[in-house]
């Protein structure tokens, strides 16, 4: 066996397999992927002490409803921007979103009975819709709860300053 046929036969029985299956590996998750911000059609949001959310936002009207300082109801249009929403779609990639469970609630009794605030987020596409439910009182792992609660916070902050930018 002469040295080039070695290095052939290394070639194509090694390198040309692996590539190979990483095209064919990538592109069926690149394909199928169902979160793309190009599908994005909106955005809901509602907060609130225990079930009681009556603290919303959606993305798709622009109505925004919350309980201010002196517990009146005020009712607002607000719109954020692509830019805004771009921004937001990024940061839940981030924080791994998509993987997160639906109910992040404490599991233990005593958690459930006290009322605690409550968030609901909602990210709407074309193809697919992923919501948490997300309690403030889950203790059960830190890193969830965290990563969670940033982009609740995330969230929170964008829709309050395009409120800001609304009202001047």
């Amino acid at each position: 066996m002469s040295d080039r046929f070695k290095k052939i036969f290394l070639a194509l029985s090694i390198i040309v397999p692996f590539l190979l299956y990483c095209i064919y590996y990538y592109a069926g998750m690149i394909k199928n992927a169902p979160y793309k911000f190009t599908e994005f059609e909106s955005l809901t949001f509602k907060y609130g002490l225990d079930d009681s959310l009556i603290n919303q936002y959606d993305s798709k009207t622009g109505n925004y409803q919350y309980v201010n300082d002196r517990d009146s109801l005020v009712k607002a249009h607000v719109k954020i921007s692509k830019d805004d929403l771009l921004y937001l779609h990024r940061k839940a990639a981030d924080l791994g979103f998509w993987d997160f469970p639906e109910q992040i609630i404490p599991s233990d009794k005593t958690a459930k009975t006290s009322k605690s605030p409550r968030y609901y987020l909602e990210f709407k596409y074309k193809r697919k819709t992923k919501h948490i439910l997300f309690d403030l009182n889950y203790t059960d792992d830190p890193k969830l709860k965290d990563a969670a609660r940033v982009l609740i916070e995330q969230v929170n902050r964008t829709i309050n300053d395009a409120e800001d930018r609304g009202r001047k």
